[in-house]
This record gives structure tokens, C-alpha cells and sequence, in this order.
């Protein structure tokens, strides 16, 4: 199984679990020819949930959850993800993708519960329906993330026009494109001209 969202954009998951976070974030219309928003109708998010959730249950060595939206569920996750893009955009000083701007803010709560497992091991597990249920695992992948200190490698990549997340695997974590040779050295030579018609110009 593969993770449908990030794998259109040719980028590598994110580990474990966070690799739910990460391909909800590129559930988003990006690239070039532009991809479908697949949380846009009620067909395409149902498609990427059951993906989403059968990658994450492998992952986690677990049964996937099946989890039937409706249509009151698609603003909620649009919501939601416009909240994580804003905070990791907002490490850099970024600002939202334009799409994202109309989305209302998600609701930053949702259940969980405590369970002892046949191991003895206890375990967080998310609660309720439809897009709580899949904010609830989000949020609890977003939390398993920061205690591993890997939340600060997910990233959104800092050409505007692109704005896909990736999982930033350097080993100072200092990258800032998603991928060099798409993004990175446009932009940088971009910048370059930039620099050279300033120079010009002050001669």
C-alpha cells in the first residue's frame, strides 16, 4: 500500500506514523500540472481516508479502521489540515497557500482513550466518527512526533508555488525544498537574477 497524497508528488514518507500526518498535508492541490484537491468532494477524501488509514494500520501492525464520511466531515478535515500547514509554515515565516485561506479554523480537540494491550503496554487510542475520528489519530501521531522530537523534520517546502510537505531527512535538518533540482535551484537561481539586475541597476 502507498501513501496516495505524497507519493503524487514524489516524496518519501515521513516515518512511522507520522506519515499520516504527512500525507494529509499533501492531500492538497499542488504541483505542475496542478493535482486534485482530495479532500475537495466526499468520493475523493473517502478514497484517500480508506488509503490513509489502511497505510497507517500496516504501520502499526494493527486492523484499519473503516471510517464513512460525509459531507459535513470534508470542511472539518480541509480545516484541520489548513491549521497543521499553518503551523509548519509558520516556522519559517511562510505564509498559507491561497487555497487555505478561505478554510475555517478546525477544532484543536478530540478524544482519545486509554487502553492496557495483551502486552501490558498502554496505548492511546482515538475516539468518535467520521472526521473526529481521523483528526483524533492525526493529533495523537502529531503528539507521538513531538515526544520523538521528528515533528520538527515535517516541512513545507518554501517555494509558494509548490508548497508540498516533506519529511526533511539532512542531518542538520536545514533543508527547505522539497525536492532541489524542482524547487531549489529555480528558486536560487531566480534569486541570483534578482541580484545581479539590483547590481546593475546601481551601477
Amino acid at each position: 500500500m502507498a501513501w496516495s497524497a505524497s507519493t503524487r508528488y514524489e516524496v518519501d514518507p515521513a516515518p512511522l506514523g507520522l506519515a499520516l500526518v504527512h500525507d494529509l498535508l499533501n492531500t492538497i492541490p499542488a504541483g505542475r500540472p496542478r493535482a486534485a484537491d482530495l479532500l475537495d468532494d466526499l468520493a475523493d477524501a473517502q478514497a484517500w481516508v480508506d488509503q490513509a488509514l489502511g497505510c497507517w494500520a500496516q504501520e502499526a501492525a494493527q486492523a484499519a479502521a473503516q471510517v464513512p464520511l460525509t459531507e459535513n466531515d470534508l470542511e472539518e478535515l480541509r480545516g484541520l489540515r489548513a491549521e497543521l500547514r499553518r503551523l509548519l509554515s509558520s516556522r519559517n515565516g511562510d505564509g498559507l497557500d491561497g487555497d487555505d485561506h478561505d478554510v475555517a479554523p478546525a477544532v484543536h480537540v478530540a478524544a482519545a482513550a486509554l487502553r492496557m494491550d495483551r502486552n501490558g503496554r498502554v496505548v492511546l487510542e482515538p475516539r468518535g466518527q467520521g472526521w473526529r475520528y481521523v483528526a483524533a489519530l492525526v493529533l495523537l501521531e502529531v503528539f507521538q512526533a513531538q515526544r520523538s522530537d521528528t515533528w520538527r523534520r515535517l516541512k513545507i517546502c518554501r517555494n509558494t508555488r509548490c508548497a508540498t510537505a516533506f519529511f526533511d531527512r539532512s542531518r542538520n535538518n536545514s533543508g527547505v525544498w522539497h525536492s532541489t533540482k524542482i524547487c531549489g535551484n529555480p528558486e536560487n537561481l531566480r534569486a541570483h537574477r534578482a541580484r545581479q539586475r539590483v547590481r546593475t541597476a546601481g551601477l
